[in-house]
């Protein structure tokens, strides 16, 4: 199943790896779940997870990175035709519709206003956890 997770999943899915993000990057990981993405998000996803806050070890951070580029759908996305409310958010919706993904996984759900999700559920990983057991 091909889905596109916001940054912020991932990341509070490596630091709390028993929680609803942490089961979804695991399934991401195993190869249950296909990553949408491009090269933004995939900067993106470099450019938080390399934060000092997080204290990420550079090298794992690149083997993710690999990971994804070796068993992810890269995806060549056309800009949206309504914008969102944050400009940095809407590369993941343009991947989610030019990559035909089952869903968004977020942990912001208010930045993906109904009007402007262009038929892509939008879910928090609790929600898309929910509809996958139940098979989306």
């Amino acid at each position: 199943m091909k889905i596109v997770l916001d940054t912020n999943v991932l990341v509070s899915g490596l630091l709390r790896p028993f929680g609803a993000p942490g089961d979804i990057v695991r399934m991401t990981s195993s190869g249950t779940l296909e990553l949408c993405y491009d090269a933004r998000i995939l900067s993106e996803y470099q450019d938080v997870l390399l934060r000092p806050k997080f204290n990420f070890n550079q090298a794992h951070v690149d083997a993710l990175l690999d990971q994804i580029k070796a068993c992810g759908h890269l995806v060549a996305a056309k800009p949206l035709a309504k914008a969102l409310p944050d400009p940095n958010d809407e590369p993941f919706l343009e991947v989610a519709l030019a990559g035909k993904a089952r869903c968004l996984v977020t942990g912001n759900l208010r930045h993906y206003p109904a009007k402007k999700q262009q038929n892509i559920p939008i879910l928090s990983p609790t929600q898309f956890l929910e509809a996958y057991r139940g098979k989306l």
